[in-house]
Formats: C-alpha cells, structure tokens, sequence
C-alpha cells in the first residue's frame, strides 16, 4: 500500500491533452523529459473496447507467462516466467481479488492479430515498432520493482481500466537507487511506495517523477528511465517502443542483450544463490559508499 507520509523527491510527471509531433519531439525526445498524453487514444477502438473482460472473451485460450514478487534467484534464468495459464483464467483471479501474478512483456497482439486494427502507431515524430506492442497485466496493490528496460527503447505506456501510480528516475539518478550489478534492477527489498529510507537514506537525495495514469492515457518515457509500476486497480497497459536512440545508448543496449543477459545465467548456474545474495550485499555497500562522499562533499 501507498504510505503517503513516506515522500521521495518526486515532481509530478506533466500533462497534456494532445500534442504535434514537432513539439513533442523538440520539448520531450531532445531533451529526454517524461509527458503525459491524456487523449492519445480517444479515437482508438481500443480506448472504446479494450477491458479485462472483453480481452478475456477474445483472447482468453491464449497460454500467457506470469511473474510473482519473488526476489531474483539462482534456478529462474534472466526474465523467466513463474508460471502459465490461461488469459480468462488470469483475468478471473484479478476480477476475483488479489493475486500476486503479473504479465509481464507479452506480445498478445501476435497470439490475437485482430486486436491490431484496434489501434494505430502515434504520431509523435518517433517511429514506434509496430511489432513489438508488449502487454503487462496486474491486480490491485501488485507493484512492479524499480528497474530500466534492457534495450534503453524510449517507451510509450498506455494504460487500460482501472488507475495506475508510476514512479520513474532519470538515468542521471541511478547513483542513487541502489542498483544492483550485472542487472536492470534495484534492490528488490526496497518497496517504493513505502520506502525504508532509515535503511536506504540514498532515496532522499534522488530526483524523480510520478504519474498517475487512467483509462487510455499514454506515459512518455524517454530511454533508459528506471520505472516502478503500481497497480491501483486491476488493469493493463501497453507499450510501445521505438529503436535506442543515440550512439551511448545504442552500445549499452547491445551489452545487456549481447552480454549482460548471457553472464548472468552464467552466473547464476555456476554459483547458484551465493551470486544473487553477494550483488545484493555489493549494491547495499556501494550505495553506502556514495552516500559517504556526499556528506563530504557538503
């Protein structure tokens, strides 16, 4: 649960109605600043159609992989599912109240091509791919950890049904959110909606965004931007992503795909849990570090 007298340094992410794809780009790509769009999608069939129940009535024998908040260990290889089951299966335990299952990246449009011609690319002056429009699913209270994406894409979030909280970090704040090595995530006991900061008082110094998302609304948010997703109510979104942009970008994303990814199951074959708990002890230290050389430099 959201414990509001637990603040981060967090601005409220800015809102828009509508937006050309000039301003968008001049004003939010170039300088790599969040945005939301309120009415992306109000002429979208999907803005009109797209609920819990309709997907389950179109898609619901589609075999979908689910993720719980079990902490990262050494027998699930890199981003490996929990477990299977069917979509209506999946929708009936969030409809019927809490359940810790999420989907997570999962491409259904591919399973239910028709779901396609429910929506259109944006035009925002980024070329969005169109093959790639991951779905997440949650129920109420489920929370996504802190994380970036692998491939640093600059990122669409649509939201459908029901409310979502974001909070997001800029790349220029990992320093400060204790970052776990050879991997995309932060600390995995940290709770961000109801942080520890007597424990993690490094929070307290970085600078943030938060977004409240509704039905049909789109968060912008530019590559490599960490991102804890809470669902308020059960519900799902989509995302659409576009190639890394720029030449750091570009290196850093072909590493984590290319290397990263291949030296953590590696790793983790190897020297089973012992690898997970020693990063986890490494981010805790080093984070302690830096906050070491913070006060001094005050």
């Amino acid at each position: 649960m959201i414990d509001s007298t637990k603040n981060l340094n967090l601005e409220q992410v800015e809102r828009i109605k509508t937006i050309s794809p000039k301003d968008f780009v001049e004003n939010y790509v170039k300088p790599q600043k969040p945005l939301v769009i309120e009415q992306l999608t109000h002429d979208w069939k999907a803005y009109h159609k797209w609920s819990l129940t309709y997907l389950s009535s179109v898609a619901g024998e589609v075999d979908v992989p689910l993720y719980d908040s079990r902490p990262a260990s050494a027998k699930d290889k890199f981003n490996q599912a929990h477990a299977k089951m069917k979509l209506k299966d999946y929708v009936d335990l969030l409809q019927k109240g809490p359940t810790d299952f999420r989907i997570f990246l999962f491409n259904l449009i591919k399973e239910v091509p028709e779901l396609k011609r429910h929506f259109t690319m944006p035009d925002l002056g980024l070329k969005f791919l169109d093959r790639l429009p991951f779905l997440f699913f949650g129920a109420q209270n489920t929370s996504v950890f802190m994380h970036y994406d692998i491939d640093l894409a600059n990122i669409l979030h649509i939201h459908f049904e029901g409310k979502k909280r974001c909070i997001i970090y800029p790349p220029s704040q990992t320093k400060y959110l204790y970052k776990v090595p050879n991997a995309l995530i932060s600390l995995n006991e940290i709770d961000f909606n109801n942080p520890d900061l007597d424990k993690f008082p490094a929070l307290t110094l970085a600078q943030g965004y938060e977004a409240y998302l509704e039905h049909g609304e789109a968060l912008y948010m530019p590559g490599g931007y960490w991102h804890n997703m809470t669902y308020l109510t059960p519900g799902f979104s989509m995302s659409l992503r576009t190639l890394p942009r720029g030449t750091k970008n570009i290196s850093k994303a072909l590493y984590n795909l290319a290397i990263m990814r291949g030296v953590e199951n590696l790793m983790r074959r190897l020297k089973g849990d012992r690898w997970i708990n020693y990063k986890n002890e490494f981010a805790y230290k080093r984070q302690n570090r830096y906050m070491e050389k913070e006060l001094h430099r005050k």
